[in-house]
């Protein structure tokens, strides 16, 4: 008799992709396992043949070694019997095509064990090379059809789960006229199946002040995700509640530090009021990079005091209030996934002084085409690292031009 534990090497036709596939034997019986291994030489299938006695030694090398292309599960074994065998099997080994062998008269058994999932049932009594090769072969086919099928629901579903996000973080605009010009564009980092937690909102009072949101929640993912939206419906929330300036923040903290799945997440945010006549804008930043200001063509930084981003310093931050004087000028924020960036073979980044010459560059376009070339300039430069490191939201606002 052959060593059980011994490789058996055939020409071609492999059960899988390429190269020698594995299958593993679960047989207590001597004579079956033997000529199981026989057929399968027989077929001049390429096959390494691993032989397990009981379900207890199959499970412990199924523990100590990647996963085989298929398993030969015999239903009676000493510590496992029937489809108990076969979900105490898959429970390990989930990847793994099965194909159960039976008695003569257990097809009934053998169903059984395939709605439990396996992906095939052969009787002993019935075996020969070809049979055995093609019931293999199948079984894994349809464990790699399988397979996909789940990707494809799980692409599908994170896809639908995107887009729920998407609209979450990034709403429309709550205007009540036509006097307001806003222009948001955002783009995913290169790691992030899922957007990250930059969000931005618009809501114009009934009084006629535009409130404007940016914010950055540290971190990706769906949970940082969730707790950016949280905020941004809670920024929308307080603002037409009447909460206005300092007082924002400071109550935003307290949504986060409620919300946030542990101690280090924080966010960074700038909120705004344009005043109705048009004359002013109100900043409250924590945390938050600075912004542009646009007059015609000219492009000028924006640094106005600044408290802690919510959550490193929960309770304690103060957060200033500045005016400015608008002048008919517009107001560009974005997230730092838009200047923090690596240009070239080296380690520099675009950083803060060369995203506003970038701006200066750009300064004469109109809005939407001004916003394309700085995300357009972050995405060319960053193609041959993979793209953009981190996520980068960008919204360009103000009042339009009085006709």
């Amino acid at each position: 008799m052959r060593d059980s534990q011994s490789p058996r090497t055939a020409p071609p036709a492999s059960f899988g992709q390429s190269g020698l596939a594995t299958v593993l034997l679960v047989e207590d019986d001597d004579g079956d396992a033997l000529l199981v291994e026989e057929y399968l030489a027989l077929s001049n299938a390429a096959t390494q043949v691993v032989r397990a006695r009981n379900l207890a030694e199959a499970l412990e090398l199924l523990a100590r070694r990647a996963a085989p292309e298929c398993v030969l599960l015999d239903l009676h074994l000493p510590d496992a019997f029937g489809v108990d065998a076969v979900s105490r099997l898959l429970k390990d080994a989930p990847g793994a095509a099965v194909v159960v062998l039976t008695g003569l008269s257990e097809e009934d058994a053998g169903l059984a064990a395939v709605a439990s999932g396996a992906q095939e049932y052969l009787s002993k009594s019935a075996l020969e090379p070809q049979s055995l090769s093609r019931a293999i072969r199948y079984a894994v086919q349809r464990k790699q059809i399988e397979r996909a099928h789940v990707a494809l629901r799980e692409s599908s579903m994170r896809a639908e789960e995107n887009a729920r996000l998407e609209r979450g973080l990034l709403p429309t605009p709550l205007l009540r006229g036509d006097d307001w010009q806003v222009t948001t564009r955002y783009r995913p980092g290169r790691d992030h199946a899922l957007l990250g937690g930059d969000f931005y909102d618009v809501v114009q009072t009934e009084d006629g002040t535009v409130h404007v949101v940016i914010g950055d929640v540290s971190g990706h993912g769906a949970a940082e995700a969730a707790l950016g939206v949280c905020l941004r419906v809670a920024w929308r929330s307080f603002v037409l509640a009447g909460t206005r300036g300092a007082e924002l923040p400071g109550m935003l903290e307290q949504m986060l530090v409620a919300e946030r799945a542990g101690e280090h997440v924080f966010a960074t945010l700038s909120s705004l009021e344009f005043a109705p006549d048009r004359t002013t804008v109100k900043i409250v930043r924590a945390g938050h990079p600075g912004v542009l200001l646009r007059r015609g063509a000219d492009v000028r930084w924006w640094e106005p005091p600044y408290g802690p981003a919510l959550g490193l310093l929960p309770g304690q931050g103060v957060w200033p209030v500045t005016t400015e004087a608008l002048d008919g000028a517009s107001v560009v924020l974005f997230t730092d996934g838009l200047f923090e960036w690596r240009y070239g073979d080296g380690p520099e980044r675009l950083g803060e002084e060369g995203l506003l010459e970038l701006a200066r560059k750009n300064g004469a376009l109109p809005a939407e085409a001004f916003v394309d070339a700085l995300i357009n300039a972050a995405e060319t430069a960053t193609a041959g690292r993979g793209g953009l490191e981190d996520d980068a939201a960008v919204m360009h606002a103000g009042w339009r031009a009085r006709s």
